[in-house]
């Protein structure tokens, strides 16, 4: 089936250095007020295990969407006002976990998500324009000022959809781990070749993976960054309080997520899901490693 011409039009977005300039400025003004810190953390989705934003949004469209059919039965003015107002205020918690999760992406993602973001201010401004027209008695003005907002809205949301699963923006790059990793135990090298006290990578069963050795000890997690795949073996490693047993992180190379190197678990985001975890034992001085769950 030949794919809607709205496709190409928004591919040629991700090509669009035009609009770098613009999302520099954007991206320094959203960290400069909402700096690294717990409330970045809880706006990244970081407590709930994935992106708030998608969940967010829910609200604004579904009064939205409401609405919409409520001006299409007579009788039913002040409920379809209300349910427009409901949009508007709940859109503007949605759009600032947005921004917060576009400010940590690769620049092809952030232009789409640019695009994607204006058309969603510019739908939230006919809708509050929507509400004062409403609010003045003008109800059919109101309903044209409303239809036009979900018009633009619902692309503002086809653009969303390219950037989640066209972009994968958001989603877990790890995922994939443990069905392409296989069952069962496998060596991963011998333990007087890791070097201790360093972050290393070595690749087993043709997967990357993080080690890192603590005397006779070796902790073990996918090298992949869950966030948007960066090497893990090139970030720096942190000792961090912040991590469940206190002990050593490492720190993403390329947008600073944080995992805990004895969990995997997300100590500071912007990722979200943890990195897969490897079981390790050593059998004559060998290092081996398994997966649990691995289906590969």
């Amino acid at each position: 089936m030949k794919p809607l011409p709205a496709l190409e039009l928004v591919t040629r977005f991700e090509d669009a250095e035009w609009l770098d300039p613009l999302a520099k400025s954007v991206r320094k003004a959203v960290k400069k007020i909402i700096p690294p810190g717990w409330t970045r953390d809880v706006l990244h989705g970081v407590p709930v295990g994935h992106p708030v934003h998608p969940l967010a949004v829910q609200v604004p469209m579904g009064a939205w969407i409401s609405a919409a059919v409520l001006d299409a039965v007579p009788g039913t003015e002040q409920a379809s006002k209300i349910l427009v107002g409901v949009g508007a205020l709940s859109a503007v918690p949605s759009a600032v976990a947005g921004f917060t999760d576009w400010t940590q992406l690769h620049p092809q993602q952030q232009r789409v998500g640019l695009v994607h973001a204006a058309a969603n201010i510019a739908a939230t401004t006919l809708y509050s324009a929507s509400l004062v027209q409403r609010a003045r008695g003008s109800h059919a003005s109101g309903k044209v000022l409303a239809y036009l907002g979900l018009a633009v809205v619902s692309g503002g949301g086809f653009l969303g959809g390219h950037l989640t699963y066209r972009q994968a923006a958001g989603v877990n790059h790890s995922e994939e781990i443990p069905h392409r990793f296989p069952s069962g135990w496998h060596e991963l090298a011998p333990l007087a070749e890791l070097p201790d006290g360093k972050l290393d990578k070595r690749v087993v069963a043709g997967l990357n993976l993080l080690v890192f050795r603590e005397g006779g000890s070796v902790s073990v997690l996918s090298d992949v960054c869950s966030h948007l795949s960066g090497p893990l073996h090139e970030g720096k490693l942190k000792n961090s309080n912040l991590a469940d047993d206190g002990g050593p992180c490492v720190v993403c190379p390329w947008h600073r997520s944080t995992f805990s190197l004895h969990t995997g678990e997300v100590v500071a985001g912007p990722a979200t899901a943890k990195q897969p975890r490897f079981d390790t034992r050593i059998t004559d001085g060998m290092v081996e490693v398994s997966l649990p769950g691995a289906d590969g």
